[in-house]
């Protein structure tokens, strides 16, 4: 059966960008090492997600371009390994520094760049310039093609976010956090794998970072098969809160038997009816709060 390997690289940072660097270049290796065909960074890894409790301005100069020394060392690591890489950063940008992710794939090119869409805005992400649209590649992996999207921790509390990676045609959501995983959160990541009969994996920060917990996960998408009676669990992979390298197994060709003959995803739905989901003028029936995510 066709494997593909996601390593979740739930490590710590190191409080530089050149420590970061080095650390992250050294996990990518023991991933590679550990057989691994993608390997996704917790969110905004040039600095550690160290937004908070700083003044906007201290952290704001932190950002490094999309075409830095720092996001290419990744690309040429990626054809190196012969494996992709999705490395995250604070990128600088012109309209105000971004929330970012670039995938590089086997080869060393960029197939993927990505910018948060649902910024934070309760909060210190008010300072982010969010993204415009969410993007599905095609990645040559060593088993074969796999059709990859990509969203970024909060994106996976809109529903939409999956929905439109699904409809663009994504087998494979990666998403790098940064924020306590707890039950209702992987339980949103569940309902997104489960209603769009997708994989999602998501790489956290270890619980040695701050407001982090670890947790890192990965579903597979498959909640029933024609073997078993009921339903399965789709969480292939659960980690616990240490710092590590979590590797994660998506059988391929089990999920695309599955989305040929499911009921989810696209199968049954009515986009007609829901026109109101395009009406930027309805008020939400409560009140914003603020509160880390």
């Amino acid at each position: 059966m066709n494997t593909l390997k996601i390593a979740l690289l739930q490590i710590a940072p190191c409080g530089t960008l050149e420590g970061n660097l080095e650390k992250g270049i050294a996990a990518c290796r023991k991933a590679k090492d550990m057989g691994a065909d993608i390997a996704l960074f917790p969110e905004m890894w040039s600095n550690g997600y160290n937004i908070y409790k700083r003044p906007v301005e201290q952290w704001t100069a932190e950002a490094i371009h999309a075409d830095s020394e720092f996001v290419n060392a990744f690309g040429a690591l990626a054809k190196e390994l012969d494996m992709a890489i999705a490395i995250t950063f604070l990128e600088q940008y012109e309209d105000g520094p971004r929330n970012s992710m670039v995938l590089f794939d086997r080869f060393g090119t960029r197939k993927i760049a990505y910018a948060k869409v649902h910024t934070c805005d309760f909060d210190v992400e008010r300072n982010l310039t969010p993204g415009e649209e969410f993007y599905v590649t095609t990645l040559d992996t060593r088993c074969g093609k796999v059709k990859v999207g990509a969203m970024i921790c909060y994106d996976r509390e809109f529903p939409e976010s999956a929905r439109i990676l699904m409809l663009k045609g994504a087998e494979l959501i990666l998403v790098p956090n940064a924020c306590p995983m707890e039950i209702n959160r992987l339980s949103q990541l569940r309902s997104r794998a489960y209603e769009n009969m997708l994989a999602i994996a998501t790489c956290n920060y270890p619980d040695t970072v701050p407001d982090c917990n670890g947790g890192s996960s990965a579903f597979d998408g498959v909640a029933y098969l024609p073997e078993l009676d009921g339903s399965r669990d789709m969480c292939v992979l659960q980690a616990d809160g240490a710092e590590g390298i979590y590797l994660a197994e998506l059988h391929l060709e089990q999920l695309r038997r599955y989305q040929a003959t499911e009921v989810h995803g696209n199968a049954f739905r009515r986009p007609r009816k829901y026109e109101l989901l395009l009406d930027t003028k309805v008020e939400p029936p409560f009140v914003r709060c603020n509160r880390r995510t």
